[in-house]
């Protein structure tokens, strides 16, 4: 089975859809037209770079300059982390706490999956290192995004609260629990969701486009399933680490909060409060 090719035209086509959601954002004035298509066009462009990288980074095996297409990944998601947040650590912990937390979770899940479970030779060939941390990574910064907003925001909002509750004795971990719980679930509900209506509501994308090269449909099936359970724990293991790490930075050695002055909050891209 050959893959149906797909041209500019082709794409213009399915670019007008974009388009006509942007036109009906300015319509109802709901001012998501901008980064809408802002988004659209750094997601061409950004493919396109890519595809040109991948096709000659295919062509060999280098450790090195896979590495250095692992730090470029890993460098663009902790800045996305980063400026996903209203609630930001000042100093240069902001962009230190995602990405080392998706470094440590989803490295090396991608590394164990590598050389234990598909047991590639050598385990960093491109063709697989490069696609599947770029699967991993995509997941665990919405999942590691999505967590520490929420852990941040409620914090701020409910920093009378914690002093309270550490002023009657409790340790930060006790005085934030609430708010680490619902920061977890928060961040896993998207990965949750996706393996829960895997195969009846949607054909993942890896899958997809093993079937759409030819290959069979149950051993596409093995290998999204094997994706889904990376994808899961990689997200699951990055959310927790972050909002470890993020409790550290909110309050000193004695469980004294410091969220004041260790962190400050944003109404938008540019200011702070």
């Amino acid at each position: 089975m050959n893959v149906m090719p797909l041209g500019v035209f082709e794409l213009g086509l399915a670019s007008l859809l974009v388009f006509l959601l942007a036109f009906l954002s300015y319509w109802h004035r709901m001012e998501i037209e901008r980064p809408l298509l802002i988004a659209a066009f750094r997601t061409a462009v950004q493919l396109s770079l890519i595809g040109l990288v991948l096709n000659a980074v295919f062509t060999t095996v280098n450790f090195y300059l896979v590495a250095l297409i692992w730090t470029i990944m890993l460098a663009a998601a902790g800045w996305e982390v980063m400026s996903r947040q209203k609630v930001r650590v000042k100093g240069p912990g902001r962009f230190f706490i995602g990405t080392s937390s998706m470094l440590l979770s989803s490295f090396s899940i991608m590394v164990l999956t590598l050389t234990l479970v598909i047991k590639v030779d050598p385990w960093y060939s491109p063709r697989y290192a490069i696609p599947i941390l770029g699967m991993l990574l995509g997941n665990t910064m919405n999942g590691v995004a999505l967590a520490m907003n929420t852990f941040t925001n409620l914090a701020w909002n409910r920093w009378q609260v914690i002093e309270q509750r550490l002023a009657l004795g409790q340790t930060s971990a006790e005085a934030i629990e609430d708010i680490w719980r619902e920061s977890v679930r928060t961040g896993l509900i998207p990965i949750i969701n996706s393996m829960a209506a895997a195969g009846l509501v949607s054909l993942p994308g890896m899958m997809t486009g093993q079937i759409l090269a030819g290959n069979t449909a149950d051993e596409a099936v093995r290998y999204q399933i094997l994706i889904m359970f990376m994808i899961s724990s990689g997200t699951g293991f990055g959310v927790i680490l972050s909002l470890w790490l993020m409790r550290r930075k909110m309050f000193d050695t004695r469980d004294r909060l410091r969220l004041k002055e260790g962190f400050y909050r944003i109404e938008s891209v540019g200011n702070k409060k």
